[in-house]
């Protein structure tokens, strides 16, 4: 399960005579190995008292939240192992950006570089970064936060090795008409397989970890009783199929969290954006205000072009603002009614979304990503994450348009 697993049992059952003792941030005991360490520290785990002390692992990297908020940029594995990288890099030294969200684990289901021979996912991996202690040193020497993308339930590859942890039509794993398949959020052998995953990047000295797809397919509730598939520990008991669903994603991210924490990471889920503006998504499973109490950030994808005729918008793609703004004062009312909400940090389109048809979209640039970040600002919404899938961001942003 990991490198020094055995090094932290030693640890651990050493230090479990006075771990009942409170320990100041000073006296606090630390065990080595090589640049990593599990430390003990004055924090609780979920669910004991306060006064409790719990390990934290130390990657030997050390990163501080941006004081004025996570700005940052999507890259992927091939850009973070690559030539690409370098003008990335310069994109955020010579900006207002500083946060990137690098892929560790794709949408196909690959891990981005390959870890031990040993591990039980190297059989996943691409080695598409090649060395990820130089990557993470050269972040930590140009002060750029680092977040973990992890996709979690859209998952081809471990669906067509494990069949039974996926959802089967006649016999055969069921794709989406892009030819994707997804894994069964039911299952606690899918949520471990990639809180796993997860650990691993915390390792690394990633100081967040997103998940992306917590949810099940598009539109399952149009096959969940067509499908062939385990419900696990949901089988019976109250609720609807949509309750379980929705039980199903709440639950994967509150284990999640918890797991994560002797790893001193925050915890950050991808959600659609117009979850926010439903009670919940009957189909994927996704509750907006469910999800968001078990996270320190929620980030919701409201791209303009991926809406369709909303907030009085007949074409959203076309107006970057408008969307924008009047997506933020709904988010704002969800949020506020949450006794300790998350951090918001709205992923923004830097993409132009041709796609739509003549009339139907706009060229996006300088323009029209700015005035995204403008009408989160007027919001109070200071955090943001620009999604390119190639990476190409455009030029000569100004990421702080209300200074």
């Amino acid at each position: 399960m990991g490198k020094y697993l055995g090094i932290v049992m030693i640890v651990m059952t050493s230090l479990l005579l006075f771990v009942m003792s409170p320990v100041s941030a000073e006296e606090a005991s630390t065990v080595q190995a090589k640049d990593h360490a599990f430390k003990v520290v004055e924090r609780s785990p979920l669910g004991l008292p306060e006064q409790l002390n719990r390990f934290v692992y130390d990657s030997g990297y050390h990163f501080t939240y941006p004081e004025d908020g996570v700005r940052g940029i999507y890259v992927t594995g091939n850009s973070a192992g690559g030539e690409r990288f370098e003008s990335l890099l310069e994109l955020v030294n010579s900006t207002d950006l500083n946060s990137m969200v690098i892929d560790i684990k794709e949408d196909h289901g690959h891990l981005t570089y390959r870890p031990e021979e040993d591990s039980p996912f190297y059989g996943i991996s691409q080695n598409f970064i090649s060395n990820t202690d130089q990557m993470m040193e050269t972040l930590e020497e140009n002060e750029i936060y680092p977040i973990a993308r992890i996709v979690v339930f859209k998952d081809s590859i471990l669906a067509e090795e494990r069949p039974d942890l996926s959802f089967l039509d006649n016999g055969q794993v069921w794709k989406n008409g892009r030819g994707e398949a997804f894994v069964n959020p039911f299952l606690k052998e899918v949520w471990d397989y990639n809180i796993d995953i997860a650990e691993e990047a915390a390792k690394m000295g990633f100081k967040e970890i997103q998940f992306d797809y917590v949810r099940f397919p598009e539109g399952f509730e149009r096959r969940d009783e067509m499908l062939q598939y385990s419900v696990g520990e949901y089988e019976g008991g109250d609720g609807d199929n949509i309750q379980k669903r929705v039980s199903a994603v709440t639950d994967f991210v509150a284990y999640a969290r918890e797991r994560l924490a002797p790893y001193d990471v925050d915890v950050s889920v991808d959600i659609f954006g117009y979850a926010a503006t439903i009670s919940e998504a009957p189909g994927i499973g996704q509750n907006f205000s469910k999800i968001s109490e078990n996270v320190d950030v929620i980030s919701s994808m409201i791209y303009p072009s991926h809406w369709t005729p909303y907030f009085g918008l007949d074409k959203p793609d076309l107006y970057p603002y408008e969307l924008t703004k009047e997506y933020a004062k709904v988010e704002n009312q969800v949020l506020g009614a949450l006794e300790e909400p998350p951090v918001s940090r709205p992923w923004i389109q830097d993409f132009t979304a041709s796609y739509l048809g003549s009339g139907n979209y706009l060229v996006y640039g300088k323009e029209e990503v700015e005035a995204q970040i403008r009408a989160l600002n007027e919001e109070g919404i200071d955090e943001f994450l620009l999604w390119n899938a190639s990476n190409r961001y455009t030029e000569g942003v100004n990421y702080k348009p209300l200074d």
